[in-house]
């Protein structure tokens, strides 16, 4: 078979062959960079995860159990794969992205009496209902909210977005309107802040603002907390544990996303391009910018109320 000389040691070396036609010699060996078009390839849990199959966690627990394979082969931890292989998870292909695109990131208007759950053994609505059909992945609630609790909820199709939203180590503000029974007195705000002891550790509050109260008649009064951790139940939590139920509780924002006044329940809008791009420069950089303020770009109608027992009877 016909290929270059062999040279054995102590020769001169031999002039090298010219190029054949449309091969580029390889350049020395010290960096090599992929050429345009070549295949690049990137760890499996981290292509699984940006598919919105959820975090990279859950990916490599996936793995290990054996639930993906990688051209018809189970996978193992560490392997990485390109645009060539065949990835299955539980017979779905799954198909590696070359060009990173920006994630998806919707804003919802969470009503009470909805679960944030694919799936509920007592058939209970889900948020999930309400939002837009995706290709190739599916929707991620960034955090959860109470069956009994609205307000702002997110989603996005990216498991690395969401797992940095979520994990307590970056502690990204939550605030949310509280209505409580019962008057706040000074001292109440100072131990909120301060801090109590639950059954899972210990939990503050970043900052407490009084609002206005209710009727003249009425014992509810409203306040705005905002916490850095998104424990089970954890604002109604601490409340109690000062003695105060909290009749109604709603989040009004997340991180840099406020709820906008004009989203009304059971409804939905997309980031627009660049309000994604302003909130992943934001994420990157840790900084708080402007709240995202902007029209809504989509939208589902709410679901229709049912008229209440008092105009029934009229």
């Amino acid at each position: 078979m016909a290929g270059r000389p062999y040279k054995k040691r102590g020769q001169p070396a031999e002039r090298p062959p010219k190029p054949r036609p449309g091969h580029a010699p390889r350049l020395a060996k010290e960096r090599e960079v992929p050429r345009a078009g070549a295949d690049v390839t990137q760890k499996l849990h981290k292509v699984l995860a940006q598919s919105g199959l959820g975090s990279r966690r859950d990916m490599e627990t996936w793995i290990s159990e054996g639930r993906v394979t990688v051209n018809g082969k189970p996978a193992k931890l560490g392997v990485r794969v390109g645009a060539h292989d065949q990835i299955m998870v539980a017979g779905r292909i799954v198909r590696v992205q070359q060009r990173a695109r920006p994630p998806r990131i919707l804003v919802y208007h969470k009503p009470e009496g909805e679960i944030v759950s694919h799936d509920d053994p007592r058939g209970r609505p889900s948020v999930f209902d309400h939002l837009p059909r995706i290709t190739g992945a599916k929707w991620l609630s960034i955090g959860r909210l109470d069956f009994n609790t609205c307000g702002l909820l997110l989603f996005t199709d990216s498991g690395g977005l969401a797992n940095r939203m979520m994990h307590p180590r970056f502690g990204v503000e939550r605030e949310y309107a509280v209505r409580v029974m019962g008057k706040l007195e000074p001292h109440h705000l100072q131990t909120l802040t301060e801090g109590v002891m639950l059954d899972d550790g210990p939990a503050h509050l970043e900052h407490v603002e009084m609002r206005r109260g209710g009727e003249a008649e009425s014992a509810n009064h409203w306040c705005h907390v905002v916490l850095k951790e998104g424990r089970n139940r954890i604002v109604r939590r601490v409340f109690e544990k000062i003695g105060f139920m909290v009749s109604r509780l709603m989040r009004v924002r997340f991180g840099p996303v406020a709820l906008p006044p004009q989203l009304k329940r059971g409804q939905y809008r997309e980031l627009s391009a660049a309000e994604t791009q302003q909130f992943l420069e934001w994420l990157e950089a840790g900084e708080t910018p402007p709240e995202v303020e902007a029209p809504v770009v989509a939208r589902k109608p709410a679901p229709k109320k049912r008229p209440s027992a008092r105009r029934a009877r009229a």
